[in-house]
């Protein structure tokens, strides 16, 4: 009988021993498996950084491109509704001419 009883304590201690290194095995792959989940979730974040700032670029770009043609356009139309015949423009400088001078009465200015 204590044969019996040693070799059902040896089995239970081989168990608990069995079960104690499947707790550490299993720990073991649970800890490997959150640091790749970590690494995967962080490559994801970097990549997607990337992606976002290649994109806000390219926006940006096009944005650019956008606003240099606007700007184009609305000079192409102010310089086609604004024209000055040679007789506005000189009569424009020369009071000009005139203000800066101090004359700011046209009577005063004197002849060239």
């Amino acid at each position: 009988m204590r044969d019996v009883i040693q070799k059902v304590i040896r089995a239970e201690a081989e168990a608990k021993s069995l079960v104690e290194a499947a707790r550490a095995q299993a720990n073991n792959i649970l800890s490997d498996a959150r640091k790749k989940a970590e690494e995967l979730m962080a490559s994801a974040r970097r990549e997607a950084r990337a992606e976002a700032e290649r994109l806000v670029e390219v926006a940006r770009e096009m944005a650019e491109r956008e606003k240099q043609e606007l700007l184009a356009r609305a000079k192409a139309e102010i310089k086609a509704q604004v024209r000055l015949d040679e007789a506005t423009t000189q009569c424009a400088v020369e009071g000009i001419v005139r203000c800066v001078c101090g004359q700011h009465n046209p009577a005063q200015a004197t002849p060239p």
